[in-house]
């Protein structure tokens, strides 16, 4: 039997779906950031979140963007509220053409001719819930950044403290759909502790407090749901193959 066209209206409720999910354009450290090999953001304006870990206390992470003079670049930390993180601060430095003369920790390696720009983390921090995936959030550096020069910038983040743990680095503030497809599935096996001593028992952390409107009191924080992993699974999957059409 012929099928016939996918109903307009059933794309619109799988799109509908599908958006708040990818909001971010999500992607996962698959492989090591190193200096050799960073992450390469294909466009720093639009809202990419890239899923890291730092593994080893001297282990630096790397990410490398090209950007034009007088351009505003959003760049931000937020760390997942997974149970060792709550003192897990990363610093962050911005190095490219145009920036003012800085010193590094010696693990850092910066590209020649580039300056530094550090971004710490703030003394004071504070938590959200994302309510779609049922996962919580520290918030680190936010800080937007005006571009000095035309050419290539580099991200490096690594902990002075030689802390280990997982963390988000988010880049741009275009909100445009994309991503990894697999997030859903990637994002349950990322949201565990890096020490894996302390994952057994593990029940999670109290959510952030909920705003007016919402429900009252506080309630343990889990691993996102695996209904909901395999839901956004479904819709991704099924979005993918008739955009392909």
């Amino acid at each position: 039997m012929k099928r016939g066209p996918i109903p307009t209206i059933f794309v619109i409720v799988l799109l509908v779906l599908l958006v708040p999910a990818l909001a971010h354009q999500p992607f996962f450290e698959d492989e090591e950031f190193t200096s050799d090999k960073p992450a390469r953001i294909r466009d720093a304006t639009i809202s990419t979140a890239m899923y890291a870990t730092l593994e080893t206390p001297n282990n630096v992470d790397y990410y490398i963007f090209n950007g034009s003079k007088g351009q505003s670049i959003l760049l931000s930390i937020t760390i997942p509220q997974i149970k060792g993180q709550e003192d897990f601060t990363p610093t962050m430095a911005l190095m490219g053409p145009g920036l003012p003369p800085g010193d590094l920790p010696k693990q850092v390696i910066k590209p020649q001719d580039t300056g530094v720009l550090i971004l710490p983390s703030p003394m004071n921090a504070t938590a959200f819930f994302e309510p779609f995936s049922r996962t919580s959030y520290w918030t680190r550096q936010e800080q937007y950044v005006r571009l000095p020069a035309n050419g290539s910038y580099s991200v490096a983040i690594w902990d002075d403290n030689g802390q280990v743990g997982r963390y988000v680095f988010v880049i741009g503030d275009r909100e445009i759909p994309g991503g990894d497809l697999a997030f859903p599935l990637k994002m349950r096996n990322y949201w565990t502790p890096v020490n894996q001593s302390i994952a057994y028992n593990y029940q999670g952390n109290d959510r952030a407090n909920q705003t007016s409107g919402q429900q009252a009191g506080r309630e343990t924080m889990t691993q996102p749901g695996l209904g909901i992993v395999m839901s956004l699974m479904s819709i991704a999957i099924m979005a993918f193959f008739f955009l392909k059409r």
